[in-house]
């Protein structure tokens, strides 16, 4: 029952965090930490039932074997469809990682050579880490996108995301559509500020196009406002916000439903007081979308995760002290 007790503090922590501020990533860390002593628990308890053994079994060779191909798939359809970008070969290599750490942890096997299990178990307790923060990550962005109020904004931001051929793109679009949506649902016509600059490869800032869609598709020029100049989901914020007047509050900013977490924890970084809703997006760009969401946050936070790395990768070693 250890691991059960553990599972039930966790959670109780993590429901506190939540109460008191929901866009900590700490909440995240709880939510994983509940689940893996839950996980834990079950694995123990399935000695005692043979039905669960057989569920954990098929589960771990899901994860062990099934995923790690359905990532390699998802970056060779990601690297046709998006283009040959290194961005686009994140789940490629995310699923590449997994199956090299299992093969070298099955070739290796109980090998009787301390020096050879040190550096191999280093390298399973680094991907395991990463596993396991990037577990959290995704069940809390699960979490969280359900979270948020549902009405009685007096603004919307819409983050950009850039254009195609100085259009609009389905991306893009599906942002543009949830802002509709959100400004038809509010009975005094909240104000709308589209926010996006004009990358490199682009013809007109995405601000300009996203005023255009928005216009196209009924909604009044005098409620929407442009913010032209952010590069950045920080700037999109920051800058989109400097344009609202101090009455014009609550917010709501509108991304993809992979961004929004990472969103709101930069909303909360920047001290601002919003709410966060996501769009859809096409099933085979999620992979790739949630890892570099994950990827972002990691470098953020990046001494934390450096030191939490470097000692794990050390306890392989130190066992060979003893």
């Amino acid at each position: 029952m250890l691991y059960a007790y553990l599972a039930a503090v966790a959670l109780v922590l993590f429901v506190l965090g939540v109460a008191k501020e929901p866009r900590r990533v700490s909440n995240a860390v709880w939510l994983g930490t509940a689940a893996l002593f839950a996980l834990l628990e079950l694995v123990v308890r399935a000695h005692e039932a043979p039905w669960l053994k057989t569920v954990l079994g098929v589960a771990f060779v899901v994860v062990a074997m099934i995923l790690p191909v359905a990532l390699i798939a998802n970056g060779v359809v990601m690297w046709r469809r998006e283009g040959h970008r290194l961005r686009n070969l994140l789940s490629l290599l995310a699923g590449a990682g997994l199956a090299a750490t299992a093969v070298l942890s099955l070739a290796t096997g109980p090998s009787t050579n301390p020096w050879l299990n040190a550096p191999v178990g280093s390298v399973v307790f680094v991907v395991a880490y990463a596993a396991f923060l990037f577990g959290c990550f995704l069940l809390y962005s699960l979490v969280y996108g359900r979270l948020r109020r549902r009405r009685g904004f007096a603004a919307i931001i819409v983050l950009g995301a850039g254009l195609a051929n100085g259009q609009v793109p389905p991306l893009l679009a599906a942002r543009l559509d949830r802002a509709i949506r959100i400004f038809r649902q509010e009975r005094h016509g909240p104000l709308i500020v589209v926010s996006g600059g004009r990358g490199p490869d682009e013809t007109r800032t995405e601000a300009d196009a996203m005023r255009e869609y928005l216009v196209d598709r009924g909604i009044p020029a005098d409620k929407i406002l442009t913010e032209a100049e952010a590069t950045t989901t920080e700037e999109n914020l920051r800058l989109a916000t400097a344009l609202l007047p101090a009455n014009r509050r609550p917010l709501v900013a509108v991304t993809s439903n992979y961004h929004v977490f990472r969103t709101a924890v930069t909303a909360r970084r920047l001290g601002l007081r919003l709410d966060v809703a996501g769009a859809p997006t096409a099933r085979y760009f999620l992979p790739s979308a949630f890892l570099r969401e994950f990827a972002a946050l990691v470098a953020h936070y990046r001494l934390t995760n450096i030191a939490a790395a470097g000692l794990l990768a050390l306890i392989p070693w130190a066992m060979l002290l003893d």
